[in-house]
């Protein structure tokens, strides 16, 4: 689905409608492979502590869930946190910019250490091929 493009915004991914250019080249990816690029396609329920919240993910592909990432805020770790605790059974796999950034200014911990600790499969700027070869072999 397209979203309006922002005056002023000169980011390639978003003149076609993403939100990033990671996220642009990320469908291109996925569309090479043969596949339609369900960009924020479906919405998944979850509980924040005091109220119900509402997850879009990116880009579903098979029964794998892909999130890309330039910037993995606090509040967004939170999030997948509590969606992972609450939907055991959804495949959450990260496409970061740079997984070798820190979390915060000073903090030695990367974003790939993070996905590590809470059992996130991740991947660096484009959805790696074994991921396609899941989900046309479950």
């Amino acid at each position: 689905m397209k979203r309006p493009r922002p005056t002023g915004i000169s980011d390639p991914g978003l003149v076609k409608g993403f939100r990033s250019g990671l996220e642009d080249v990320v469908a291109q990816q996925i569309t090479s492979k043969g596949l339609d690029p369900k960009y924020e396609t479906i919405k998944i329920e979850y509980l924040k502590p005091a109220r119900k919240a509402k997850y879009t993910p990116d880009f579903p592909i098979g029964k794998i869930i892909v999130e890309t990432k330039g910037r993995f805020t606090t509040e967004d770790r939170q999030k997948h946190v509590l969606i992972k605790q609450q939907h055991p059974e959804l495949d959450i796999r990260f496409v970061f910019s740079n997984s070798r950034t820190r979390i915060r200014k000073g903090s030695p911990t990367t974003y790939a250490d993070w996905c590590r600790k809470h059992g996130f499969i991740f991947a660096d700027k484009r959805i790696p091929d074994e991921w396609f070869d899941e989900v046309r072999n479950p």
